[in-house]
């Protein structure tokens, strides 16, 4: 999918990096493919991990009078690449196309027992030469490198997007794929389930820009749509308005793999710490004291939650983590206020700053119910403890103020 694709470690297995190596001198311009040549888009199901769970797209050229069967693989990338984890972090993350025989790429599915679907492309000789003299030059080492978007340029967007730029005004993509009215951030709710900490830490970590209405291109992202609109989509053959997808075959027909919740779950984890600070609070107003030690710890986890979203908005090239409104109330200066709490209280400082805390999350719930940003599900809880150790934080304070 569009994060990571296994088949790189399948090569490397099977030794043969210096078969991939060899092969990457383009041949293409020496071979003429026959008329038992096909050029399929391949579609594969999810997997076990979250990295997996969106399924993946490549696509396959093979021509058996040649001996010719090779997957070009755009969703390879080097954890032992220079900077690897900084430039991941930063939001300049290099993949690249790799091409490989294409029964590699199968048995890393099969290992992990994910389905495969191919769609033979309706071509003519000279549109699938086409194709693979552009995919052998892309496969370059000089020009297999790309960078890396998650939404908007992955191993999915990759597959339409080259076959505008072969077959240009001859193709045409109907949009009737993208009719479910969501957003890109529902779309990628919809593949993972929600209660995970992997859903919880993406969408806390994404913006606003993907709450927007999808347009019909942005779909493309998720393997599955890119299957759907190659479905959809037309070639004018000779002035003949055709399918471009003139056979849909079944590789391996796994059941789907679906992603489920671990035990300990976000909303069951931050439901107990809701329950553990009702209860502190409780003793609290009770005794008419304040657990100093709980607020400055709310503060701190705020507060660095607060400095990574900054992070991502402002210091990254990440184009869906800016306008995050998690910011409302994962405050950043919460981080300062955690160290000062102890001096602070009765100051009229902290009394500001709390009703400008209470104001910010008021707005995070406006936000979630305008739908303005989709927030995580499983934080409510935290937002309901937050605000409520924040209240009794501000009446302490005003208690504490006119002794």
């Amino acid at each position: 999918m569009p994060f990571i694709d296994k088949s790189l470690f399948i090569l490397k297995k099977h030794f043969v990096v210096f078969f991939i190596i060899i092969a990457q001198t383009s041949w293409s311009q020496e071979i003429q493919l026959t008329d038992y040549a096909e050029v399929s888009v391949i579609t594969a199901g999810p997997g076990n991990e979250l990295y997996e769970g969106f399924g993946h797209s490549t696509i396959r050229i093979v021509d058996k009078k040649l001996g010719i069967d090779l997957a070009y693989n755009y969703g390879i990338f080097d954890f032992d690449a220079p900077n690897f984890y900084l430039n991941f972090a930063k939001g300049k993350m290099l993949y690249k196309l790799q091409r490989y025989p294409f029964y590699l790429f199968v048995k890393s599915y099969q290992q992990d027992r994910r389905w495969i679907k191919e769609q033979v492309l309706n071509l003519n000789l000279v549109e699938k030469q086409q194709f693979f003299e552009f995919l052998e030059t892309n496969a370059k080492p000089e020009n297999a490198s790309y960078f890396y978007d998650p939404f908007f340029n992955n191993c999915a967007t990759k597959i339409p997007e080259i076959t505008k730029i072969i077959l240009k005004e001859k193709v045409s993509f109907n949009t009737k794929y993208a009719n479910s009215n969501l957003s890109i951030r529902q779309l990628m709710n919809n593949e993972i389930p929600w209660n995970t900490w992997g859903s919880f830490g993406i969408n806390l970590a994404l913006g606003s820009k993907i709450d927007q209405s999808a347009l019909a291109n942005d779909y493309l992202y998720l393997p599955d749509y890119v299957s759907k609109a190659f479905n959809f989509a037309s070639i004018n053959n000779n002035g003949q308005i055709e399918n471009l997808v003139k056979e849909t075959r079944n590789i391996l027909t796994y059941k789907e793999i679906a992603l489920k919740s671990s035990l300990t779950n976000p909303l069951l984890i931050f439901s107990l710490i809701l329950i553990i600070g009702l209860y502190i609070t409780f003793l609290d107003i009770k005794k008419k004291s304040l657990s100093k030690w709980f607020d400055s710890l709310i503060f701190l986890i705020t507060g660095l939650i607060g400095v990574i979203i900054c992070f991502l908005w402002f210091f990254t090239d990440h184009s869906a983590t800016p306008n995050n409104f998690n910011l409302l109330w994962a405050f950043a200066p919460n981080l300062f206020v955690a160290f000062g709490l102890r001096k602070g209280i009765g100051k009229r400082w902290l009394k500001n700053y709390l009703l400008i805390a209470l104001v910010m999350i008021f707005a995070v719930f406006l936000v979630w119910i305008f739908k303005i940003q989709l927030l995580p599900t499983a934080v409510f809880p935290f937002l309901i403890l937050i605000t409520v150790r924040y209240f009794w934080l501000l009446k302490y304070s005003l208690l504490t103020s006119k002794k």
